[in-house]
């Protein structure tokens, strides 16, 4: 490893932007939408409808990552869609409640948690900039 790599690694992290700190409350905002909006899909069209509300996180997700270019886009959403779905699975005092005792249910739960772990960690890290951090130069 050249010093100059080094010393690129070594660095501590840069104090977020007001831009990049808007962009991750919007993606939060947008995750837990996302979160509310599969919730009531997932039960009406089963196959269908769960597939539907996963693959809408997944898609936030994964382009949350790829619009702020760090990991932090694809846990934002992921973190707002929890917070919903969490709040979604509490019945209230009259007795309603979003989720149903079913496979479905329980599917879009945990499979959205998987989700969101799998888009966290395929999100892009970050990287060192310069020609010297290619390997073979």
């Amino acid at each position: 490893m050249s010093d100059r790599t080094a010393s690129t690694l070594a660095q501590p992290l840069q104090r977020p932007s007001f831009g990049r700190a808007a962009a991750l409350l919007g993606l939060l905002v947008l995750g837990a939408l996302v979160g509310v909006a599969g919730t009531l899909v997932q039960s009406g069209w089963f196959p269908g409808g769960l597939l539907l509300g996963l693959a809408g996180e997944a898609g936030l997700c994964l382009g949350g990552a790829r619009v702020t270019g760090s990991r932090a886009g694809a846990v934002a959403p992921a973190g707002g869609w929890m917070l919903s779905v969490i709040l979604l699975t509490a019945s209230r005092p009259e007795g309603d409640f979003m989720f149903a005792a079913g496979s479905g249910s329980y599917l879009f739960l945990l499979g959205g948690m998987a989700v969101a772990v799998i888009c966290a960690t395929l999100g892009r890290g970050r990287q060192p900039v310069g020609d010297g951090v290619r390997l073979g130069k």
